[in-house]
């Protein structure tokens, strides 16, 4: 995988600090940024075994079922030093409709905004919904996993009655389990994020 070793102090300090301008001319935050505008860097954190970036929007068909599987994961994950975050892409999107939507879909997962993309670029997602996982390695964090949550979907709008493969889950087991893991990819399914920079 061509990012299977990321710097923290290049990668998210240099790829997260720098300004965005939108069509309009007008500057966004390119860092990532909390429901209150402040910034975050989420793969910053002590203590922990790994950490779950969860790509996402508002009105992503694919993204929104997923929201009972995500928040099972979470639930198992969590308590074994597991830290999640649900990003949220789409500029356009308010805190106020972020907040509504992750009430409603009964999400208890940290919430980041990521209106320029600087997240997506670290990690090369493609869509939504879409994970990546990091673990630490001494002061850097190290992405062993990118790709789909699971195999439900086939194809946008052909999906499975069932998940034949677990890969998220997967990945975390064999990390909170102490068992080497091998950077891997796999391709998700789901709203392609380019679509966000041509509205």
């Amino acid at each position: 995988m061509a990012r299977s070793s990321l710097r923290l102090a290049e990668c998210v300090a240099g790829i997260l600090a720098l300004a965005v301008v939108n069509g309009a001319g007008q500057a966004r935050p390119a860092r990532p940024i909390d429901l209150a505008g402040r910034p975050v860097n989420p793969l910053v954190a002590t203590g922990l075994k790994a950490t779950v970036l969860i790509f996402t929007r508002t009105d992503c068909p694919v993204s929104n079922r997923y929201a009972p599987e995500i928040e099972r994961i979470y639930a198992e994950f969590q308590p074994q030093h597991v830290a999640f975050w649900l990003i949220f892409l789409d500029p356009r999107e308010s805190p106020e409709a972020i907040r509504r939507h992750v009430s409603e879909c009964g999400y208890g997962l940290g919430v980041l905004r990521d209106p320029g993309h600087a997240l997506v670029k670290l990690t090369g997602a493609r869509v939504t919904p879409e994970v990546a996982v990091f673990i630490p390695r001494g002061s850097q964090a190290r992405m062993v996993y990118r790709g789909r949550i699971d195999d439900k979907y086939v194809d946008f709008g052909k999906e499975r009655p069932q998940p034949t493969t677990h890969e998220l889950e997967h990945v975390l087991k064999a990390v909170v389990e102490g068992k080497p893991v091998e950077a891997s990819t796999t391709r998700a399914v789901g709203c392609f994020i380019s679509d966000l920079e041509s509205r």
